[in-house]
């Protein structure tokens, strides 16, 4: 077994243009003679790697603590693509994550990565939503183009497909793995930072 950590560092993470940066705060220290070292946080929730609920664009769409944990963990597909991302990429990813799933009754289908450059176009989105997928994830700090991700959030965050984004696949194989995504529960909130780990169990 084989454990891939795909989460960037908070404090040297990547950030969405305009959005603040995580910031630290050492407000106990066992070196000016407190009794522990103690650390104030603060930083948006959409700070490096993290996960975007469907409130986040959508008013009256779950928050982070309404969605249902299931989506974050389970077998997922990883695919690489650099550039646009089209609807036959989309389909062809579908189609490789079957196969990897050799009869498998919990699909790495439900759960797809994208590695790399890539830009997740509408007609991907429409295609990923229409079969009803549980997680798209992605390099990018948006998932849809950098200058107007508006649209493709819609169409996957109205299907309640939530997103996995600013993760790290260099280095890792296409192919069948175990993701553990879970958001932290931020009661209300419209996003949540992630640990995001992937694990091969056929690699011993």
């Amino acid at each position: 077994m084989k454990i891939y950590d795909i989460s960037q560092e908070v404090f040297g993470c990547s950030v969405y243009p305009g959005d603040p940066k995580p910031e630290m705060e050492r407000i106990m220290s066992i070196s000016k003679g407190d009794i522990c070292n103690l650390t104030s946080l603060k930083m948006c929730a959409h700070n490096g790697t993290h996960v975007d609920a469907p409130f986040h664009f959508l008013d009256n769409g779950d928050t982070i603590d309404q969605v249902d944990l299931k989506r974050f963990v389970g077998p997922c597909y990883i695919a690489h693509h650099d550039g646009d991302l089209t609807a036959s990429d989309a389909e062809e990813i579908l189609s490789s994550a079957d196969k990897a799933d050799e009869g498998s009754e919990d699909p790495c289908r439900m759960r797809i990565l994208i590695g790399g450059k890539a830009t997740v176009t509408i007609d991907a989105a429409r295609v990923f939503s229409a079969n009803g997928i549980f997680l798209v994830g992605n390099e990018s700090q948006t998932v849809g183009p950098l200058e107007a991700p508006a649209e493709v959030h819609y169409e996957l965050l109205g299907a309640k497909v939530v997103l996995l984004e600013g993760i790290r696949l260099e280095g890792i194989k296409e192919g069948r793995y175990f993701l553990c995504a879970q958001p932290l529960n931020l009661g209300g909130c419209d996003g949540a930072p992630v640990r995001a780990v992937l694990t091969d169990f056929k690699d011993q």
